[in-house]
């Protein structure tokens, strides 16, 4: 009876979610029309009805809100273009078991597999191991040259002034000179590159040595036209077998001394340069239309060496996007690797710019150009990867993406990466309101054993009017398989009333990282008029996940109540995550609502803008800090120490890309060649490259000493584990610091470090002094600093009360709760780490407490069951090295070798985890000695 009353509910009209109903629709094919469409004059004529709505009497809500607030009918969540596993520990100990025992030559393509696995964890540092991992193990110079432009990629090199596409800032992981050596070298990982080192080893052939040999007797001579090249006949036979046949054979040329070659393509110069190879056995002082034209002889008479050296010294000559296809349209008929590697590293390294250059997709988009690329051994899934990630992440909807996805599906040869090109595709024709082609292509990955991709069936079919039909599936995937909140959120979108809320809740109980679920309830609470509470509801997502579109959502409510100040806010927070990001569905640009806000909100001074950012950042109000820093750069744009604090600010936030991108910024800025320094040095940090960054700051301090070079150079070294002398000598550099001109901000930080370092030395009074110093500067994080000292003391009353005053003062403060339970009875710590998850559910060790007091009371599977909660949507390293540890307790060897190997996954070289998989392992073995 309950499912037939669930169908009559669904008779009523399809809901479109993206769009109103009246804008799109389907035709047979799956495709759509639009009947109109939205371009740049439309936010123009938005601008000139904010305009009238400002020039009207009227203040309310509603001049800034003439699309009104947003509708429950029109959100939906999207369909994520990644392989999600739904086993996702059990998908990484497989990989990290197949990486330790498949062959050499296998292995590159296994971390290829990692990367795709852990896309859907958005940790750039984590896939940039993955990446690296599949460089240094790669073989071929089609995959070296494809990695290591798509390690540039992502570090997005082309962002920073002044650096060429072909350099590699000395990394030789990235270098494009090593990438067109084949071969592996297990020690290439630790190298650095020699681009810019001396090479005597490849010094040319004098002009002399060349002259003396060609003054050697010849004795045969080709004639080309009206002119003989005269040749050494032994020289020319030892060129290729042809040659050897028809010189020493049983040819009439054998016995001649003059041959005729005029009919064979080659010019009296390309004849000349085959006698000078032919005795010098070399071609780079050769123009090089002459090497060209050798490479085509040498293909012609099977010359293998001759074709190699021309191909070696063409590929070295390719160093700009003009050559690259001016060479290899032609070389492609050739088959010179070298070379057709060299063209092809340059078009990649050019990324993502050369997308819009036709003649660059020209060569890769079309079926015939992947057919012409793989018949030269430069057709891959490894390079259609690549390409399609770059085209997706310019534009979901376009027809390069498009065509470049499908490429990438004919590369595909396993299961996984069918999956995947067939899953990502399905997504860009899902953007593309083409539904009944991105249905197929769904049900094709999911059919290749990809789970996930069923949702997204599910939503093609909700988008051609089939609710009841989505509904089903997606309760077959719950009743199915392990329910993880992805599934519950899908259902929610197909259930309605009390059925869709509790779908809601518990999505986010198994999963309180998707966004979609706090929106909906935020938005479903603003048509209710609630507008406070639909503000609580989504302040939760954003407390711990700073996301552009909840805050755009929590904008449009403080608009609705006219609380302009805090609206803005929100959107110079959201211009500072993504800068070209558009408000109301798309439509106006931030900038433009920004312009119509300042009406309504009193702007202050810089130097009151300065006083703001030391209250906000002294509050620990981050978000508020990042408003008014990007009020500050809109009067002084070239401000490079703004943008660094941005991104300061942005790390703290876990929104890497982001902070990367303004450290960019930073850098191109810099006024002086010092500071440009630092802010390199940070880069270089952040990316993981230690040695690199330190050696950044010391050339800093050596050009001219400064707080930043200083601070960069004992952050770098104080991460690591310290000994005494090397503690003494990175308080010395705090010190060095704190002498150099700064603000209160800066200084907070260097006492704060400082008064970490003398705690880590047992010099708890110059540690307290640095921490009170810190507070007296406004720096309210050196409260938990001073907690630690006081407990330190065994005065814990004390560090609880300090600890208190950091969680009365921060306006985030999850982490001074989670601090405090150390500081108090397990009850009261109890409570603190319950609001710690509470505030910040991806906070990892309240769980790993909870559940180690768990087992302490022998509560063995209460204890599992807590932070199997957590790995579900966080698959933490320290939480499955803790997993692990309990299985191993409980006897379950099993169990506890999957944690590891998947822990190790993550990162292959955490001590404490292989030593623990080694127990395991050997217990496994041997289950007599447990």
């Amino acid at each position: 009876m309950r499912g037939l009353k669930l169908i009559e509910r669904f008779k009523g009209t399809q809901v479109h979610a993206l769009n109103p109903p009246d804008t799109t629709v389907v035709n047979s094919t799956g495709s759509s029309s639009t009947s109109s469409k939205i371009g740049n004059h439309r936010v123009k004529f938005i601008g000139s009805k904010l305009k009238s709505n400002k020039a009207r009497s009227g203040s309310g809500a509603k001049t800034l809100l003439p699309f009104g607030l947003p509708r429950t009918d029109l959100l939906e969540p999207p369909i994520e273009p990644h392989l999600k596993s739904i086993q996702l520990v059990e998908t990484l100990s497989n990989l990290y078991r197949r990486f330790e025992t498949c062959s050499e030559s296998e292995k590159s393509l296994v971390c290829i597999e990692q990367y795709s696995v852990l896309s859907s964890l958005g940790d750039p540092k984590l896939l940039r191991r993955c990446l690296r991992a599949a460089r240094q193990h790669a073989f071929d110079l089609h995959s070296k040259v494809v990695l290591s432009a798509w390690l540039r990629y992502e570090r997005r090199e082309d962002e920073l002034d002044g650096v060429s596409p072909m350099d590699c800032s000395r990394f030789v992981l990235e270098c494009p000179k090593a990438a067109l050596v084949s071969g592996y070298d297990p020690n290439s990982i630790y190298d650095h590159c020699k681009c810019y080192q001396e090479r005597s080893e490849f010094t040319q052939v004098s002009k002399g040595d060349e002259f003396l040999a060609l003054e050697e007797d010849s004795d045969i001579c080709f004639r080309v036209g009206n002119e003989d090249i005269n040749c050494i006949r032994f020289k020319i036979a030892a060129l290729s077998t042809p040659f050897k046949a028809m010189l020493y054979g049983s040819f009439t040329e054998s016995k001649s001394y003059r041959i005729d070659f005029s009919q064979n393509d080659i010019s009296v110069e390309g004849m000349r340069g085959v006698d000078l190879y032919s005795r010098t056995r070399r071609v780079d002082s050769l123009s090089p239309e002459i090497v060209l034209e050798l490479l085509s002889f040498a293909n012609r008479f099977c010359c293998e060496d001759m074709k190699s050296a021309c191909d070696i010294h063409l590929a070295s000559l390719v160093s700009c996007i003009e050559d690259a296809l001016d060479l290899i349209e032609y070389r492609l008929e050739e088959r010179a690797n070298a070379l057709i590697a060299s063209c092809l590293q340059v078009l990649l390294r050019e990324l993502p710019s050369s997308l819009y250059n036709p003649k660059v997709m020209k060569i890769f988009c079309s079926f015939e150009a992947r057919e012409r690329l793989a018949s030269a051994g430069h057709a891959s899934f490894l390079l259609y990867y690549f390409l399609s990630q770059v085209a997706m992440g310019d534009s979901m909807v376009s027809n390069a993406t498009v065509m470049l996805l499908e490429r990438l599906g004919e590369c595909a040869t396993e299961k996984w990466q069918k999956a995947l090109a067939l899953h990502q595709l399905g997504c860009v024709l899902l953007e593309r309101k083409e539904y009944v082609s991105a249905q197929c292509c769904f049900e094709a990955a999911s059919e290749a054993g990809h789970v996930y991709s069923l949702a997204g069936m599910a939503r093609c079919r909700y988008k051609q009017g089939q609710q009841y039909s989505a509904y089903r599936l997606t309760s077959s995937l719950i009743s199915e398989y392990k329910a993880v909140g992805w599934m519950y959120q899908e259902r929610s979108l197909y259930n309605v009333g009390k059925d869709k809320i509790a779908d809601l809740e518990t999505a986010t109980e198994l999963d309180p990282t998707l966004p979609f679920p706090y929106k909906y309830r935020a938005v479903s609470k603003a048509e209710e008029k609630q507008t406070m509470a639909a503000i609580s509801e989504i302040d939760r997502i954003i407390g711990f996940k700073l996301v552009p579109d909840c805050l755009e959502l929590r904008a449009w409510f403080l608009m609705a109540i006219e609380d302009y100040g805090s609206a803005l806010r929100d959107i110079r927070a959201v211009l500072t995550l993504d800068p070209s990001y558009k408000m109301f569905n798309e439509q106006v640009r931030g900038d433009i609502l920004i312009e119509f806000l300042n009406y309504k909100v009193q702007l202050g001074s810089q130097a009151d803008c300065w006083m703001q950012l030391y209250d906000r950042w002294s509050s620990v109000d981050d978000i508020g800090s990042l408003a008014v820093i990007h009020q500050m750069l809109v009067n002084d744009p070239g401000n490079s120490l703004l943008r660094f604090r941005q991104s300061l600010l942005l790390l703290r936030l876990n929104c890497q890309k982001a902070a990367m991108r303004c450290l960019r910024l930073a850098r191109n800025h810099s006024s002086s060649e010092h500071e440009k320094l630092v802010y390199e040095g940070w880069i270089l940090y952040d990316i993981g490259h230690r040695e690199e960054a330190l050696a950044r700051a010391e050339k800093s301090i050596s050009i001219q000493r400064s707080f930043e070079a200083f601070f960069l150079k004992s952050y770098t070294l104080a991460d690591s584990s310290l000994d005494p002398e090397s503690s003494s000598y990175v308080i010395q550099l705090l010190q060095e610091a704190l002498q150099c001109p700064s603000d209160g901000l800066r200084k907070g930080q260097a006492l704060n470090n400082l008064g970490t370092i003398y705690v880590d030395c047992g010099k708890l009074d110059q540690a307290a002094t640095c921490y009170m110093n810190a507070l007296e500067i406004k720096h309210t994080r050196a409260h938990q600093g001073l907690a630690r000292v006081y407990f330190l003391r065994n005065q814990r009353k004390a560090a609880y009360n300090e600890m208190s005053k950091l969680i009365e003062k921060a306006h985030n403060n999850a982490s001074a709760y989670e601090k405090r339970s150390e500081y108090c009875d397990r009850e009261t710590a109890k409570n603190d780490l319950n609001m710690a998850t509470k505030l910040d559910p991806l906070r990892t060790y309240p769980y790993r407490f909870r559940a180690a007091v768990l087992m302490d009371d022998q509560k063995e599977t209460e204890a599992v069951e807590e932070l199997s909660k957590a790995i579900a949507f966080k698959p933490d390293l320290q939480m499955l090295h803790l997993r692990a540890a309990f299985y191993e307790s409980m006897g379950d060897m099993k169990s506890a070798l999957c944690d590891c190997e998947a822990a190790l996954c993550l990162e292959p070289n955490h001590m404490d985890t292989l030593d623990l998989y080694n127990r395991a392992r050997d217990r496994a073995i041997n289950p007599q000695e447990m």
